[in-house]
Order: structure tokens, then C-alpha cells, then sequence
């Protein structure tokens, strides 16, 4: 393997020990609660972080936008979950993520809404809550009020109206079964 080729291909380790050592002298001290070994690399937004709380052994990378609005709603992430790239998680209702999920780069989920007369005011749209060992696909949607079961898959570019039984594969736009 030629030296262009390894640095062309190394990892962003320099991102990553960077990020790790933001984590352990700032993030800590401000979250609810940050696991050990979870690792915020180079975040878009931070809100709220007081109400936020998030397990052992996460990995959070680039452009990640967590937010836990002004009075709202906790967003608590569980053990080893993975969120992707420019993954947005938006906490006015409670949010709650369990353990051992992964989050595709551009994910959103959201427990609020806008106002229809007046577009700059934001209420609660509902408790959001996903189960252990949950795929969300790419720049999937999770709206307000909505529960996904443990071990569900949430296709590509979804949007997740209603509810997800455990186990149960969901595509489309709005979010319906596929499989048997």
C-alpha cells in the first residue's frame, strides 16, 4: 500500500481525539449526564444541554444538532448508540433513545411542531420514544407522539407518523410495513 494511498484512506483520528478530548474537559461538566467513553465530535448546535443525558460508549459525530428546548421536554440517549452525521434530535416533549441503536447521517426527530397562525411559535407534538436496537435509515423523519418497538427498522427517507412495532420494518413517506 503506498503512503498516498494510507493517508487518503486513514480514518479521522484527529477529529475524533479532538472530539474526545472536548467531551471529557467541557461536555461532561455541562450535559445532565454523559456515559463514559461517549465521544461529540465537532457538533452543528448544543441546546440545553443541562436536560440532556446520554449512556456509555456513544459515538456522536460531525454536525449533530441536539437540542432539549427552554422548559421542554428531557432527550436521554441509551448505552453504545450511534448517531450519524448531521443528525438532528429535538427534545420540547420528552425524546428517549434506547441502547444500542444507530442513527443515519441526516436523521430527524422531533417532539414539536409549529404554530399554524404563527409560524415562529413552537409547541409539543408529543413523547417520542425508540426502543433498543433500532436502525433509522438516512435522512429518515420521527415525528411527535410516535413510538418506535426494540429492534425496528426505519427505511431511508421515511417519515414515521405512527407508531412501529417491535421488530417491524417501516418505508415510504408516510411510514408503512413492508416484509412478512
Amino acid at each position: 500500500m503506498t503512503i498516498a494511498r494510507r493517508l487518503s484512506e486513514a480514518r479521522p483520528r484527529l477529529r475524533w481525539h479532538a472530539g474526545r478530548a472536548v467531551t471529557d474537559l467541557v461536555h461532561r461538566r455541562a450535559f445532565g449526564s454523559l456515559g463514559s467513553g461517549t465521544v461529540i465530535v465537532r457538533p452543528h448546535k448544543l441546546q440545553g444541554v443541562e436536560r440532556i443525558h446520554i449512556g456509555d460508549g456513544c459515538s456522536i459525530f460531525e454536525d449533530a444538532w441536539l437540542a432539549s428546548e427552554p422548559g421542554g421536554g428531557e432527550l436521554r440517549i441509551g448505552d453504545r448508540t450511534y448517531l450519524g452525521h448531521g443528525v438532528h434530535l429535538h427534545a420540547l416533549d420528552p425524546v428517549t433513545i434506547g441502547s444500542d441503536c444507530v442513527i443515519a447521517d441526516g436523521a430527524f426527530v422531533a417532539s414539536s411542531d409549529h404554530d399554524r397562525d404563527d409560524r415562529h411559535q413552537v409547541h409539543g407534538s408529543g413523547p417520542i420514544t425508540i426502543g433498543d436496537r433500532v436502525f433509522l435509515g438516512q435522512r429518515c423523519v420521527v415525528l411527535g407522539g410516535v413510538t418506535i418497538g426494540d429492534g425496528a427498522t426505519v427505511g431511508a427517507h421515511a417519515v414515521v407518523t405512527r407508531d412501529v412495532a417491535p421488530g417491524q420494518t417501516v418505508v415510504g413517506v408516510p411510514a408503512r410495513p413492508v416484509g412478512g
